[in-house]
C-alpha cells in the first residue's frame, strides 16, 4: 500500500488523473486496452472534468473500456446516477463511444442488474481472470466504499462477483461490485479528501480490522497495487 498525500485537493485529483493515465498507457501498450472501474460521487466528478480537459491528449481514449464500482437502482436519467455524472462530465467530453461504456442496466430489477453485470464483466474479460486494469475508490465518512456498507451481507462473499445491495436505513437498493472482484484488480486507487473524512481514513487504515464496521478494509488487492491519494486534511488523524 502506498499513501500520496498532498497539500490541497487540486494536488490530490492531479496526482490521480496522472496516475490514471500512466496505468492506461502502460496496459494499452502491454494488451492493447484499458479496463477501468469508476466511482461515483462529488469527488470523482471533479477527477472526470480534470481528465476529460488538461490530460484528454494523454491518452488513446478508444482503448480505453469503462465499467462502475457501483451503481445506485435508479434510471440512467436520474441525477442521482452514476452513469449520468460520468456521460457528462468524462464520456460526452470526450466523445467515448457507447462500445466503450459498460453500465449497470437498471431497468432490471436489482437481483438481475446484478447478475447481467456480473455477466457482462466475464464476457469482456472472455472466461479469463476477472482483473480491472483500474478501479478507482471513494471512501464513505461510515467507512463504506464502492457501495460496500456496514453491515450488509455482502461484505461476507467469497468469490468475485456482482451484488444487489439494499440499505436498510434509506429503503434503497445499489448494485455493487464485491470486495473479492476488487481484490482481483491491478491496480486499487482511492480519492479521499477533506476533513470530513478524516475519521473514516483514519479507522480503515489504522484501527484493528472490523469489516463490518468498517467494510473499506475489504479492499486488499491478491497481486495488484493499492494507493491512496488524500490531502493532509483528510490525512490529518492518521498517527503512522
Amino acid at each position: 500500500m502506498k499513501l500520496n498525500i498532498f497539500n490541497t485537493e487540486n494536488e490530490v485529483l492531479a496526482a490521480l488523473a496522472t496516475h490514471f493515465v500512466q496505468v492506461a498507457n502502460e496496459s494499452i501498450t502491454k494488451q492493447g486496452r484499458f479496463s477501468v472501474a469508476l466511482s461515483g460521487g462529488s469527488s470523482p466528478k471533479k477527477l472526470y472534468e480534470l481528465l476529460a480537459s488538461s490530460y484528454k491528449t494523454g491518452l488513446d481514449w478508444s482503448k480505453v473500456y469503462f465499467f462502475f464500482g457501483d451503481e445506485r437502482n435508479v434510471p440512467q436519467t436520474s441525477p442521482d446516477s452514476n452513469y449520468l455524472m460520468a456521460k457528462k462530465a468524462l464520456f460526452d467530453p470526450l466523445n467515448i463511444s457507447a462500445e466503450n461504456i459498460y453500465p449497470v442496466d437498471t431497468s432490471l430489477d436489482p437481483a438481475d442488474a446484478a447478475q447481467r453485470y456480473e455477466a457482462e464483466i466475464e464476457e469482456f474479460f472472455d472466461n479469463e481472470e476477472l482483473s480491472f486494469d483500474l478501479i478507482l475508490l471513494g471512501l464513505g465518512d461510515n467507512s463504506h466504499t464502492a457501495s460496500l456498507f456496514p453491515y450488509t451481507p455482502v461484505l461476507h462473499d467469497r468469490t468475485p462477483g456482482v451484488k444487489e445491495v439494499f440499505l436498510q436505513d434509506q429503503q434503497v437498493y445499489r448494485i455493487t461490485l464485491n470486495a473479492p472482484l476488487i481484490n482481483e484488480a491491478q491496480h486499487v486507487a482511492f480519492l479521499v479528501y477533506g476533513e470530513a473524512k478524516a475519521v473514516a481514513v483514519h479507522h480503515v487504515l489504522e484501527d484493528d480490522e472490523d469489516i463490518e464496521e468498517y467494510p473499506a478494509q475489504l479492499i486488499e488487492p491478491i497481486v495488484g497495487e493499492i494507493q491512496w491519494f488524500l490531502d493532509h486534511d483528510a490525512a490529518s488523524m492518521l498517527k503512522q
